[in-house]
């Protein structure tokens, strides 16, 4: 409804700027349906084709609404530039009351898509926000060009594809942002101290473990899997150093409730 509102209200009313958000919210329909996608695939079940699980799915999804993101700023860019070397009419005023309307329903389902992708830490969803956001960005660029355009008369009647062709460049940050983070997922990038030191804290604070090394932690779509090393008493019996194995295992899932497995090879203390 948004896409169709705002291709109607640009052509109509001769804002480029309009028709670029019309473009940005369709881009959004199919980003969400890659998102949806990828997290039904992601939340797949190990198998024995797939016995880590489906979870690079999510990553993913992620990577390819962030290309969707710069394919569209390249777009947007493109079309934004020949416009301004094409004389046409100055925007109708009404259409600011579309894009204010426009801005405040993206800005809101913005916020609220991204509180759902930290809530349960979805790369993909995020990615999803931020398209959203984007749109947001290229609707409240086009309400500062018309305001200009109107306010300037004639001789400005551009200022909403410069306004467009400035909200290109935002779109490609937040998109390459949203690509780097991505391909670190699907390069099994180490994450950041957050998960890592907690999940070196727990395995140490178990009675019976004298050390760790060898510390790996990957995300693997909303989870993490974790591998180390942990050194015991080499006197302990195996059964007993078995059972220290699994106290670590579940001191680690108590820490971090978002590490789904935990693979942990002991050895003795020297």
């Amino acid at each position: 409804m948004l896409a169709v509102t705002k291709l109607v209200a640009g052509v109509v009313g001769n804002s480029y700027a309009l028709i670029a958000d019309a473009v940005e919210s369709t881009a959004d329909i199919f980003s969400s349906l890659i998102v949806w996608g990828g997290l039904r695939v992601a939340g797949r079940a190990p198998d024995e084709e797939y016995p880590f699980g489906y979870g690079k799915a999510e990553a993913l999804s992620a990577a390819v609404v962030a290309l969707m993101l710069l394919g569209a700023a390249v777009g947007i860019a493109y079309q934004a530039v020949l416009e301004i070397h094409t004389p046409h009419s100055t925007p109708a005023p009404w259409t600011l009351i579309v894009l204010a309307a426009v801005m405040a329903t993206k800005w809101i389902l913005a916020r609220r898509v991204r509180a759902v992708g930290a809530d349960i830490g979805s790369r993909a969803v995020e990615a999803d926000a931020w398209h959203h956001l984007s749109d947001t960005i290229t609707s409240t660029a086009a309400f500062v060009g018309i305001s200009i355009a109107l306010w300037g008369g004639p001789g400005w009647e551009s200022a909403d594809d410069w306004a467009a062709l400035l909200a290109t460049v935002i779109i490609a940050y937040n998109g390459t942002s949203m690509l780097r983070a991505s391909l670190r997922d699907l390069m099994d990038r180490m994450p950041g101290a957050e998960i890592v030191d907690p999940v070196r804290r727990a395995a140490e604070a178990v009675p019976g473990v004298l050390a760790t090394e060898k510390l790996a932690v990957r995300r693997t779509g909303m989870t993490y899997r974790v591998t180390l090393h942990v050194q015991t008493d080499p006197a302990l019996p195996i059964r007993d150093a078995h059972v220290v194995g699994g106290m670590v295992k579940s001191a680690i899932r108590e820490a971090v409730p978002r590490v789904d497995s935990v693979l942990v090879h002991l050895e003795p203390y020297e």
